[in-house]
């Protein structure tokens, strides 16, 4: 299972308003149940912020990977906004988040769910990546290079 495989460029999101981490899960709970029948908004929602008690996924350098296991999931779903304002996301860093990358994966999805954080990381972890995706000027743009950075890691 690759990135590429599961972030299709509707669930590349552009322009999201930030205000808060909480507003921000919100935001991406109620867009991903929209578009997966399976998922209920306040289940996902109730599973990320569970996960960001635990420790914030916010990673460094204006970027946020949370993710969740979900008993309804039947295979790794991703998402990725770009917030308008950077957010407060308790980051290992104390740095504002703009750059989220979301992650869901089945309950019993635990090679798959590590290796696919992985990929995440190093795709984010590249500081040219970062710029070209705070950059992009456009849904479609983004997409684009987030894809392109996604095969060149790969």
């Amino acid at each position: 299972m690759t990135l590429e495989a599961i972030l299709p460029p509707e669930r590349t999101l552009f322009g999201v308003p930030g205000g808060s981490k909480k507003r921000v899960l919100e935001f991406f709970s109620t867009f991903i149940a929209q578009n997966t029948p399976s998922l209920d908004s306040q289940e996902v929602f109730g599973r990320l912020i569970a996960r960001e008690r635990l420790g914030s996924t916010g990673i460094g350098n204006g970027v946020a990977i949370p993710h969740a296991r979900s008993p309804h999931c039947k295979g790794p779903i991703a998402g990725f906004l770009k917030l308008v304002e950077p957010v407060d996301f308790d980051a290992i860093d104390g740095e504002p988040v703009d750059l989220i990358f979301v992650l869901l994966v089945p309950e019993e999805a635990d090679d798959a769910h590590l290796a696919l954080l992985a990929q995440v990381a190093g795709v984010m972890n590249d500081a040219e990546t970062r710029g070209r995706l705070r950059r992009s000027e456009s849904q479609r743009e983004l997409h684009e290079r987030l894809i392109e950075a996604i095969r060149r890691q790969g």
